[in-house]
């Protein structure tokens, strides 16, 4: 019997119970140059979980540079991402590719029935995500988009005290960081700057690239409904480290009774993904992956840990694969409803920035 169940910051349907003892999940990875790729073949090479059955990069150099740092079976690695599907068979792909390429990826994995979860955002525009749209539907695949903040225990618990608890009375303003000191700056891979500097594969620069962490949360906690009006404004504080994409960028939602900032930079002195979530009547700010600071009517502001996320809602590949076997439907910050209004946001935010102009949303 199905139940309905709510664990921090995602109504989920479930079946209840552990997911079932079987067989790893047979994983396709879609690009290497994303440079996540990295990270995720360190964490899950070796899992018992999943089984990494093949890869596609078409970038050779690239690839060799994997199958040698990341010890991937070069039998595994194939230059295209149809001849991988079809050789490796797998039951499911995570996308490791431009953000433009996303689109490509789900309709070969569309082609073939096969379930897609993707590195954030969505897609470069409201075109491209609405041809995700209609390939997901089409081929009745779940798509899911990951976000590093879905799996912060602080954003469940922030989302609990303001949303189920209604501690904080009624929302009125969200302010969201995000961002570091620029990739560059980081030194992320050189194909993954590559893309990331590069507006026809990217979207933009730092507005999409930590944008859309803040559009994300917030069209979450306004329960999936679109703003009446988007204004952006966009800057090149280094243009000779970025000359062809901003690397600041502050993003202002108006909805009827909430507005967000959201806050994206290439420029901030540290690492930062962190929310503010002020109501009527109380007030939480989000510290680090685990920690809040909260304070609520006739009470000294109080700094409290977060309960910690259970399995499979606290890592992306978990709940991936528990999406895949039918344990999990889809919702909340991972779901394709979301992120096709995360991207409304960005491209509109995009357009308001060259314009100069707020746009208001019909």
């Amino acid at each position: 019997m199905r139940r309905r169940e709510f664990l921090g910051s995602l109504a989920v349907a479930t079946m209840g119970g552990a997911a079932p003892a079987g067989p790893p999940l047979r994983l396709g990875m879609a690009g290497l140059v994303h440079g996540h790729a990295s990270g995720f073949l360190s964490r899950y090479r070796d899992s018992k979980d999943v089984e990494i059955v093949g890869v596609s990069e078409p970038d050779r150099e690239v690839a060799e540079r994997y199958i040698k740092r990341s010890r991937l079976d070069p039998s595994t690695v194939h230059a295209s991402l149809g001849e991988m599907l079809d050789r490796a068979r797998p039951q499911a792909v995570v996308a490791f590719t431009s953000t433009a390429d996303h689109l490509a990826v789900v309709a070969a994995c569309a082609a073939r029935k096969l379930p897609v979860m993707m590195e954030k955002p969505l897609a470069i525009g409201i075109d491209q995500a609405r041809a995700i749209e209609r390939a997901a539907a089409e081929a009745e695949i779940p798509v899911l988009v990951n976000y590093e903040t879905t799996w912060y225990a602080s954003n469940h618990a922030a989302y609990g005290l303001a949303k189920e608890a209604g501690a904080l009375g009624e929302i009125r303003k969200v302010v969201i960081h995000d961002g570091h000191r620029g990739p560059k700056e980081i030194g992320v891979q050189p194909e993954f700057l590559d893309w990331l500097t590069d507006p026809a594969r990217n979207g933009a620069g730092a507005l999409f690239d930590f944008g859309c962490y803040g559009a994300n949360l917030m069209t979450w906690l306004m329960d999936d409904a679109r703003p009446t009006s988007v204004t952006a404004v966009t800057q090149r504080l280094k243009p000779d480290v970025y000359p062809k994409v901003d690397d600041e960028a502050t993003i202002i939602l108006e909805y009827p009774r909430a507005q967000a900032i959201i806050q994206a930079s290439w420029n901030w002195p540290f690492d930062r993904k962190d929310m503010e979530i002020y109501g009527r009547i109380g007030q939480v700010l989000t510290v680090a992956q685990d920690g809040l600071r909260v304070r609520l009517p006739g009470k000294p502001e109080e700094t409290r840990p977060a309960t910690p996320l259970t399995p499979p809602f606290n890592d992306s590949l978990g709940y991936f694969a528990a999406v895949v076997r039918g344990e999990v439907k889809p919702s909340g910050l991972s779901s394709l409803r979301n992120n096709l209004i995360v991207t409304e946001i960005l491209d509109v935010a995009r357009r308001s920035a060259e314009t100069g102009q707020t746009v208001r949303l019909a």
